[in-house]
């Protein structure tokens, strides 16, 4: 098959079905700022801080700064080209076919996962509130409500996150606001800690070297779900400015949410304490502080930063799975919408989730870790499809059509290179450390086999 110019539409004639442009410019706007707040953060976070210490900022730092490369390449192209393929239908387009497909359904595969990975920490929440309840319950529970509102139009799933994201941006606000005080020592009943929690207890590199890299890699995948926005912006009412307008606030929304809250929680507590990885350390920090009841309210927090992952997870994965589709790249049934919707595909992708929940509960010590294994680096996949697109991308549209680059990638094409080095050199570390080997090993072999697969497809559809 021919590579495709910028202007051939990449739909198959058979499946090409519209979806709606429910979402308003609010939605877009706070899924693009409270994205940013993710369960990685929250959740996540604790074990990068126990093997960084207080060096966990620099490691959110670095890693920051390539998520912010990557969302300005990927702003570029989704403000060019608008749509719910996002990166996938962009590698499509700049590459073939084949590295669409793998790109789009590994993709599936991890966002479907996390919905069931997100579904079992919100129900571990529920169970600590109400013992004795049943986890897969609630799980079942939160899947069905969740199917239920994306099944129906995509403004409920505008509207569950704008009032998901404005929950999470006024909860962290108030949390750095809080921490700031305290660290100034102008907090009513506190003391200024000064720097003793970040010399003290081993220093600022209490595991040196080697305690940095896992911390660098366990916070280059909190950023995991920024990639949401440029989806989402392509069933909004004006895409292209939508998408400008989310990359272009990228830079601050991750200085201040990221590296802000992990500079304000270790300098208030001590990175060693068994509270940071057990209760969470954005928890553990209010509870230091002696605020009452705050540690529990940051509980309900962290609840609904889980639920907003489910129902961004759904979204997404359904999305993309209509994109592929409608490339003709996956079976044709996944394609149906109806008043706008994609509703096979939602369904598919909950029923996914929800069968990755039960793997958690029938094969804990095989399946279900083999399963984790295999989604561990996939992020990282797509980020090179993302910057071999762009590179490859940018030049033809200056070429053929300049009017198109309404966002403009940094300093190009020196950063993009810059930024795909960052990706070879975490691929590097992670091939090095025993617990994100075996990552990095399965989520080689599930790419090369939908390298593969994708390969077969698009030489048979030539062949046609």
């Amino acid at each position: 098959m021919s590579r495709t110019t910028l202007d051939t539409p990449l739909t198959d004639p058979g499946t090409h079905a519209p979806l709606s442009h429910g979402l308003k410019q609010r939605h877009l706007s706070m899924i693009a700022l409270g994205g940013v707040i993710g369960a990685g953060l929250f959740v996540g976070s604790g074990a990068g801080i126990a093997a960084a210490g207080p060096s966990i900022v620099i490691a959110y730092a670095v890693s920051g700064l390539l998520v912010m490369l990557v969302m300005r390449m990927l702003g570029e192209m989704s403000a060019a080209y608008p749509s719910s393929g996002s990166f996938s239908a962009h590698a499509e387009r700049a590459i073939g076919p084949w590295t669409g497909f793998t790109a789009g359904w590994s993709f599936w595969v991890l966002l479907c996962t996390a919905v069931g990975l997100e579904g079992i920490g919100a129900a571990k929440i529920v169970t600590g509130w109400l013992p004795g309840t049943p986890e897969w319950a609630w799980v079942a529970l939160f899947m069905a409500v969740f199917c239920v509102a994306n099944l129906a139009a995509v403004k409920n799933f505008g509207e569950f996150e704008f009032w998901f994201a404005a929950l999470k941006v006024g909860a962290i606000s108030l949390f750095l606001v809080l921490g700031v005080l305290a660290v100034a020592g102008v907090l009513p009943g506190t003391d200024s800690p000064g720097t003793s929690n970040l010399t003290g207890q081993g220093g600022f590199l209490p595991h040196g070297g080697e305690g940095l890299v896992v911390g660098l890699l366990a916070s280059v995948f909190a950023y995991g779900g920024m990639e949401t926005v440029t989806i989402a912006a392509a069933e909004s009412q004006n895409p292209v400015q939508g998408v400008a307008r989310a990359v272009r606030t990228a830079m601050w929304r991750i200085a201040l949410f990221y590296i802000g809250s992990m500079a304000v929680i270790v300098t208030l507590v001590p990175w060693d304490s068994k509270e940071v990885v057990e209760k969470g350390p954005y928890v553990a920090a209010l509870d230091h502080l002696g605020i009452p009841g705050a540690g529990q309210l940051m509980n309900v927090v962290v609840f609904v930063a889980l639920l907003s992952a489910m129902n961004a997870n759904i979204y997404g994965s359904s999305r993309i799975a209509y994109s592929l589709v409608e490339r003709g790249q996956g079976p044709k049934a996944l394609g149906r919408v109806s008043a706008g919707v994609p509703r096979v595909a939602v369904l598919a992708s909950c029923v996914f989730g929800f069968v990755c929940v039960l793997l958690s509960y029938w094969r804990p010590d095989d399946v279900f870790p083999w399963l984790l294994n295999m989604i561990g680096a996939v992020i990282l996949v797509v980020w090179i499809f993302i910057a071999v697109s762009q590179l490859l991308l940018r030049r033809r549209v200056e070429r053929e059509a300049p009017e198109k680059l309404v966002v403009r990638m940094w300093a190009f094409p020196v950063l993009t290179w810059v930024a795909l080095a960052g990706m070879v050199a975490i691929f590097i570390l992670m091939a090095r450390q025993p617990d994100t080997r075996g990552q990095l090993y399965s989520t080689g072999g599930m790419t090369l086999f939908l390298a593969a697969v994708g390969y077969v497809w698009q030489r048979a559809r030539a062949a046609r």
